[in-house]
């Protein structure tokens, strides 16, 4: 995107009371100027100190007043983008807001791509690219754990480490090649080995912590994936409507309605939680609800924890048809067993006695009186297992670098093994220099114009 225009968008969702316009670029205070009558004092607005706000018109080329607002004023490079800048707020209706781009377009700005304005902040050096990508995922929080991480990432907190980590790998390539430098003297070494050793461990260390946040990261930025599994008519949907609050799945004494997942989320305990409703397991000749029992199946695979659901009454009938099935599926994932229709007096079943282990959690509970859910949910909370975030913790929830960090990882990997094989100075310093781009790749540093494009056509037009 050319950076010598400028640019206008509106910055609100419509429907609000106040719209905020953004203008950046060389020329946005003399074009808001061209449409903008201060009020009092006459000072035009070219002239105003920068951060003050100015009451006054906006007017079309007739004189006629379209709303009345005010501006505040910034300059180059004291901005969110780095260039001159303003900000008009007016009333939030959707016709004064076209009616102002219309103006403002037609003095000669441009209407704004998705993500501009962030990543002309980075392209001015006003962040690098992991907290521009923070931008769009703060503004997308939807929970305090979210914003935490977003928050940190913005502020700098995954940029310092990775600076860190590129100063000792720097360090440690600067002696490595010194020695290349000097190799007609094979008896020079400027470096101890055992040193170096210890210091490429430390790196490896640190990053592979940061690529195993990864996990955690993902499950509290997309929500931890829920499957509720079950025979026909156990009561899955019911417990998922429960959960939710709402009738999100339909619900019926015949067998067999659900036919496909149904996905919807909630907060618990600031833990965001994708439930994912799924069609009864059982023996059909139904093509399309046999393609539902298979999504089902596919479900659980996909799950961290799965909420399988049994009718009280008919607990060990269940049990015996569908574990077969069930448990080897849910090898390395959590398990919970969820008793239904507690209400209609169903003497509790033993899970001992039914072969379970005393460890897997199970619960007891009435999807359709709603009673035992709140149970359920504190339940599902200390499932998770989630640590506490800080606002100092530096965990990875995107996959571009998640990624990246697994590759710098592998090539740190490899100059541990050719410091203790003795691989020649020369090989292992292209690992370090490998290692070394990947991190850089992750702030933008070495990133083409054709990544760039693909992250910031993500974000919303106005950011």
């Amino acid at each position: 995107m050319p950076q010598n225009d400028t640019i206008c968008a509106i910055a609100t969702a419509q429907g609000g009371a106040i719209g905020l316009i953004r203008v950046s670029g060389p020329q946005a205070v003399r074009i808001t100027a061209r449409i903008f009558t201060p009020v009092a004092p006459a000072t035009p607005l070219e002239k105003r100190e920068p951060y003050t706000l100015t009451f006054g018109h906006i007017r079309d080329d007739r004189g006629e007043t379209i709303d009345e607002v005010l501006v505040s004023v910034f300059r180059a490079p004291h901005s969110y983008t780095g260039e001159d800048a303003t900000e008009i707020s007016c009333h939030g209706s959707p016709y004064i807001l076209q009616q102002v781009m219309q103006l403002l377009i037609a003095h000669g700005c441009r209407a704004a791509g998705p993500g501009e304005y962030t990543q002309r902040a980075f392209l001015n050096g006003k962040m690098d690219l992991s907290q521009a990508e923070a931008v769009a995922d703060l503004i997308a929080s939807s929970s305090a754990a979210t914003h935490r991480m977003a928050m940190n990432q913005m502020r700098g907190g995954f940029s310092q480490k990775l600076k860190e980590l590129r100063g000792q790998l720097l360090h440690l390539t600067s002696l490595m090649e010194l020695e290349l430098d000097f190799s007609d003297h094979e008896e020079l070494e400027f470096a101890d080995r055992s040193e170096l050793k210890a210091l490429a461990a430390q790196i490896h260390q640190v990053i592979e912590h940061l690529v195993q946040s990864f996990d955690i990261g993902n499950a509290i930025k997309n929500g931890i994936p829920v499957a509720i599994i079950g025979e026909t008519n156990a009561g899955k949907s019911t417990l998922l409507n429960a959960l939710v609050g709402e009738e999100r799945a339909i619900v019926s004494d015949i067998h067999g309605t659900t036919r496909d997942v149904i996905e919807d989320t909630m907060d618990i305990d600031g833990i965001t939680f994708r439930f994912i409703d799924t069609a009864g397991i059982r023996q059909t000749h139904d093509t399309i609800e046999a393609l539902g029992i298979e999504r089902s199946f596919q479900a659980i695979k996909r799950a961290d924890i799965v909420l399988w659901v049994i009718d009280q009454t008919e607990a060990e009938k269940q049990i015996a048809a569908l574990s077969g099935k069930i448990i080897p599926l849910c090898e390395g994932k959590r398990l919970i067993l969820t008793f239904n229709k507690s209400d209609l007096n169903a003497p509790p079943a033993s899970i001992e006695a039914l072969g379970f282990p005393e460890d897997i959690p199970s619960i007891f509970l009435s999807a359709k009186q709603k009673e035992g859910i709140g149970l359920l949910q504190s339940l599902l909370v200390k499932t998770a297992h989630l640590p506490a975030i800080s606002s100092s913790d530096i965990i990875v929830t995107n996959i571009r670098h998640y990624e990246a960090l697994t590759r710098a990882s592998e090539a740190i990997h490899r100059v541990q093994e050719g410091l203790s094989t003795g691989l020649p100075a020369d090989l292992v310093s292209q690992d370090l220099r490998e290692c070394i781009f990947h991190l850089s790749d992750i702030v933008g540093e070495v990133t083409t114009d054709e990544v760039l494009g693909t992250i910031f056509e993500h974000f919303c037009v106005g950011k």
